[in-house]
């Protein structure tokens, strides 16, 4: 109760008008940084909440094994740390990924002070599975990492038959909110040297995930929240969980 209770605290702050405060042009800056520099895949423009257009970096696989969308966390871009090393490694493996830009504010901006803009994280979500449905006709995955798995929680509260076949949850900054509307398997990964955050809340999360089924949770030895040095650990524990969850 005290996890549906403080996301729907994450509601209630979001409808103060705080997520008006959203920093575009940091956006915009982000964008003209990472996409002249993109060597796997190609930059999207994508129909966001409000008409609003965001970046999406999408990478189609010759006879691909399965789709994957990818979710950053806070205050960076989807070419970013881990995320930004998944696409290109799964993308290798055989994977169609479309790593998405979630929303920032200033660089001042507190992690609390996201729970502002969840709305419009939500929002992304859904347009970018809806444009991938378009472009892939098989199952895809939600994959996502640190403040992103926190907006991709918000998402699946708010999205009764969410069109995910799994979903990977990488450093979550504590328990699951409600997790009614998950009907698929999760993996819930974080690493040993994890943020207190994550690392006090382990036992929660598995208790979740021991619910579900199919679901497994797994620390990767060594790695801290951005799995530095172990990105290629993270991709084939992630291959091998798509692989082995969810069947074409």
């Amino acid at each position: 109760m005290k996890a549906v209770g403080a996301f729907l605290g994450v509601v209630l702050f979001a409808g103060t008008g705080v997520a008006l405060a959203q920093d575009y042009e940091r956006e915009k800056r982000w964008a003209d940084e990472i996409v002249p520099g993109i060597v796997v895949g190609d930059a999207e423009w994508l129909d966001g909440p409000g008409g609003r257009k965001f970046l999406g970096l999408y990478a189609e696989a010759d006879k691909a094994r399965g789709a994957i969308i990818l979710v950053h966390g806070v205050g960076v871009h989807p070419d970013h740390g881990i995320i930004g090393a998944l696409r290109a490694s799964l993308s290798d493996a055989g994977y169609t990924t479309l790593s998405i830009q979630m929303p920032v504010l200033d660089a001042e901006s507190t992690p609390k002070a996201y729970r502002g803009v969840f709305p419009d994280a939500v929002g992304r979500i859904a347009a970018a599975a809806g444009w991938l449905g378009q472009k892939y006709p098989g199952r895809v995955v939600l994959l996502s990492h640190s403040m992103g798995s926190s907006m991709s929680n918000a998402y699946y509260e708010q999205t009764p038959g969410a069109p995910f076949a799994a979903w990977v949850c990488m450093g979550m900054g504590g328990a699951f909110a409600s997790m009614r509307n998950v009907k698929v398997p999760v993996l819930d990964l974080y690493g040993e040297n994890d943020l207190p955050s994550v690392l006090r809340n382990d036992w929660r999360r598995r208790i979740t995930v021991d619910s579900i089924a199919g679901s497994r949770q797994v620390k990767i030895v060594g790695a801290d929240h951005f799995y530095s040095g172990r990105e290629k650990e993270v991709a084939s524990v992630v291959d091998a969980f798509i692989q082995q969850q969810v069947k074409r």
